[in-house]
């Protein structure tokens, strides 16, 4: 296996990885925690080493679990105060926990400077070397990290296959799964614990900024293409791979870091599909709005018609050279609407007089 498909393969495993748990906080309005841990790992990690001493211990990994949790709970007796909202809470507790990390790796004389960490691989990671590493077998190169990746994937498909009902239920209704003798609290902590080891396992290989939009990006995205959960999250994987795909593609052309290419293709994607989505983009919204503008205005004109239709004042009201300020439209208004009236056979000129066809009578009661 070459470096450039191991690297490549790594990427789309932690971006699936990544993006099919992070869409549960994303169903459950917590993006922001999202954020709030994939920052405050760093403080599991530094502590961890700390203790420890030794970057590589899966002790290490631990912590910054650990880290995940704490952040959590955290900013769960925030909201619990009543006191504060949840994004204003998770605003408040991942700035410490993630200052405190900063510092103590900055600190002078600290001997984190030996631990290989600093400030551009906290935010953007090493992807382009994450596939150096690894053992051959005969002459197959495996990288250790797409193992370390896999296995975490694997571990969150079984988690979610176990709990789909129950993560189904407390995504859409607590107070459901309460009475139904679903645990909220059960589920939302394994959750903010696979949350954390999805973002430790990231954190080193992505830095936090892919961390973040892998685990709300490709969710968010599938969101606005289906609202069928288990469809969702098959779109979830297949949007967070393409989003890999085309920003290691787009990085690799113009020399610029992947996880921050990745990144920007990841809004990019979102931003697309927001706006022309078929079913509710914005630019579709737009077009049927203004198509329904229109069938309001024929309606209005058949209507109007109608009601003056064998009346003493029809040749004023309904000639076609006086009906225009009797409906108190523009000129321009009355001619799109009238041609669009004449060409779906609505109307038909009587000796100057507009007049209704059935066909105008019944598109005017299907909507009265």
């Amino acid at each position: 296996m070459s470096l450039t498909l191991g690297m490549i393969l790594i990427a789309v495993v932690t971006a699936i990885s990544s993006s099919i748990i992070g869409l549960f906080l994303v169903l459950r309005k917590m993006s922001m925690l999202t954020d709030a841990i994939s920052h405050t790992v760093l403080f599991g990690v530094v502590v961890g080493f700390l203790i420890v001493g030794d970057i590589q211990s899966p002790l290490v990994v631990m912590f910054a679990g650990l880290a995940g949790l704490l952040t959590s709970w955290l900013v769960e007796i925030l909201v619990k105060s009543k006191k504060t909202s949840e994004d204003a809470a998770t605003g408040v507790v991942f700035p410490l926990l993630f200052s405190l990390a900063i510092i103590i790796i900055n600190a002078p004389g600290s001997f984190m400077k030996n631990a290989h960490i600093d400030n551009d691989a906290v935010f953007l990671g090493h992807i382009e070397l994450a596939a150096i590493d690894g053992f051959s077998i005969g002459s197959l190169f495996i990288p250790t990290n797409l193992l370390l990746v896999l296995g975490v994937l694997i571990i969150n498909i079984i988690f979610i296959t176990v709990f789909f009902k129950e993560l189904k239920i407390v995504s859409f209704d607590q107070a459901l799964a309460t009475v139904l003798g679903i645990s909220p609290v059960i589920i939302h902590y394994l959750l903010m614990t696979l949350i954390s080891v999805t973002a430790v396992t990231a954190f080193n290989m992505v830095g936090a900024v892919m961390v973040v939009s892998l685990m709300v990006g490709p969710g968010a995205t599938a969101l606005l293409i289906s609202k069928d959960l288990k469809k969702t999250i098959f779109i979830t994987a297949l949007v967070a791979t393409i989003n890999v795909l085309i920003g290691y593609f787009l990085g690799d052309i113009w020399t610029v870091p992947m996880s921050g290419m990745i990144s920007v293709v990841t809004l990019a994607v979102f931003l697309l599909v927001l706006a022309f989505n078929p079913k509710n983009g914005m630019i579709s919204t737009v077009i049927k709005r203004n198509k329904l503008k229109t069938i309001y205005k024929v309606i209005v004109m058949l209507v109007h018609i109608e009601n003056h239709e064998g009346e003493e004042d029809e040749r004023l009201e309904n000639a076609l050279d006086t009906i225009v300020p009797m409906l108190n439209w523009t000129q321009s208004d009355f001619d799109k609407i009238f041609n669009i009236a004449i060409k779906n056979q609505y109307v038909y000129l009587d000796d100057n007089i507009i007049r209704l066809t059935e066909t105008g009578k019944e598109f005017k009661y299907q909507y009265l």
